[in-house]
């Protein structure tokens, strides 16, 4: 009898650099590229976190079933796959968004600078990092904090920029009994040194900044997008023209608008519109929710957008843009699922 025989999978990157790696019976894509060196981005190798997606170019590359990851049924379909939980059962082609340089993720300790509270439950996370350390990483990506006194690791966006290194700023999301949450709200203090490991993703701004920009964020969805319109402000040249649509639940849970505001203000080619999913009384912002705040007028054929938030918003606004016009391949999102 004999064993199945192996794969050969050619891994291209956006700098035309190709790797062929061996994929044997059983191996995932990912595992195979770790034993032979390959440095493609990856973090949680469960199918959660959406570092290590690629796109088939051609062969059959497939994601193994019965496995709950957090790419979409649409993306699937347009040949992505989450290579930690995809096997390759003939040749195959791949290809990534990033170069073949691009650099791994990087541990590094970070002290605390500040703690404010933007509402009940979203907590503005305010780092330095430790002289001598640093962390690169690009408008849109998350990196892990770990929870001090535990072997528990959190992910989170970026709501800083590269411009504010060493700075690293975070909007956290503080849930019941959650390990971080529950040591934001009792035992956090200034001066106090978190790890932290990162970047991690394949969500994050790209440079087309001819084209229109729609950004689609729900809660803490939001420090992603804040991240890259600073980075875009700070971009020689033109600014694109960019509408961020953002929602919360009401008034009461709303948060960060005095620096939405300031942000309208040093981009004139930025609007930005708010959602609540309830009002009571009267009130300057809209009742519902960011994805219908975008109407067939704000979409042209070339417009970019970016999405996150929950995974029912997400797919709701792939639906809701698909449905003014906008192409499938112009949509970037990041779901955001809880570790907690």
């Amino acid at each position: 009898m004999t064993s199945a025989a192996a794969s050969h999978v050619v891994c291209r990157f956006s700098d035309e650099v190709e790797t062929s790696i061996e994929v044997l019976p059983g191996q995932t894509v990912l595992e195979s590229a770790i034993a032979n060196d390959l440095p493609l981005m990856h973090q949680c190798r469960s199918g959660t976190c959406g570092s290590c997606m690629a796109k088939v170019v051609s062969g059959d590359v497939e994601m193994r079933s019965g496995v709950a990851t957090s790419l979409l049924a649409r993306e699937q379909s347009e040949g992505l796959r989450l290579l930690c939980v995809s096997d390759a059962p003939s040749d195959a082609i791949i290809q990534f968004d990033y170069p073949s340089t691009s650099s791994g993720p990087v541990k590094v300790n970070a002290f605390v600078d500040a703690l404010d509270w933007l509402a009940s439950d979203v907590a503005h996370l305010k780092l330095e990092l430790a002289e001598g350390q640093w962390l690169d990483f690009t408008p849109g990506q998350f990196v892990r904090l770990r929870v001090p006194g535990t072997n528990d690791w959190r992910s989170y966006s970026l709501v800083s920029s590269e411009q504010a290194l060493p700075k690293l700023e975070f909007l956290i999301r503080c849930l019941p009994e959650g390990k971080m949450s529950e040591y934001l709200r009792g035992d956090a203090a200034v001066d106090q040194v978190l790890e932290i490991e990162g970047p991690f993703g394949s969500f994050y701004l790209r440079d087309d900044m001819g084209a229109d920009h729609i950004m689609i964020a729900g809660g803490t969805g939001v420090a992603p997008m804040i991240s890259m319109l600073d980075t875009m402000r700070h971009k020689s040249g033109r600014k694109p023209k960019t509408l961020l649509s953002f929602g919360c639940a009401d008034e009461s849970a709303l948060f960060f608008t005095e620096e939405l505001d300031l942000r309208t203000f040093w981009m004139r080619t930025l609007e930005v519109r708010i959602s609540l999913d309830r009002i009571d009384g009267d009130s300057e912002y809209a009742e519902g929710n960011p994805v219908n705040a975008i109407q067939a007028g704000d979409v042209n054929e070339d417009t970019v957008a970016y999405l996150c938030g929950p995974p029912p918003m997400i797919d709701a606004a792939f639906s809701h843009l698909e449905s003014l016009g906008l192409r499938s391949e112009n949509i970037r999102a990041e779901q955001f699922l809880s570790s907690e």
